[in-house]
């Protein structure tokens, strides 16, 4: 990963290898198309989707992507990422295998709903 002090997704992918860039956006276009609503940022300096906090995160790495939905959304696929090096929060999708864009989908889509009924109850609760 290059490592710079980026303001957008668009510098960051940028300023990556072609072959990485072509891939980071097809990551970052398969979370717009279930999260058309969050907003893009740099958080943590890697590009980032909001929708009432934090929705998910992406990033390049030497050898892999790392695909960031936080702990519940590995919790709740834990089925589906035997194939994947993943921990509490992360899941590493290598660059020597195709990158699973259903399973970043579905993911994305869990945490997009997750988040809207947070806001929902925070909302109930003020």
């Amino acid at each position: 990963m290059i490592k710079n002090d980026f303001k957008t997704i668009d510098e960051y992918i940028a300023a990556q290898p072609k072959e990485i860039a072509v891939l980071l956006e097809k990551v970052r276009a398969t979370i717009k198309k279930v999260a058309p609503e969050a907003t893009e940022a740099i958080s943590y300096a890697i590009p980032t989707f909001k929708l009432y906090g934090n929705l998910v995160h992406f990033a390049n790495f030497k050898n892999h992507i790392g695909f960031y939905p936080g702990a519940s959304g590995i919790e709740n696929f834990q089925d589906e990422l035997n194939d994947y090096t993943f921990s509490k929060g992360t899941i590493q999708f290598q660059f020597s295998e195709p990158i699973p864009y259903d399973l970043i989908e579905k993911i994305t889509k869990f945490r997009v709903e997750e988040n809207v009924k947070l806001s929902i109850i925070k909302n109930k609760k003020k």
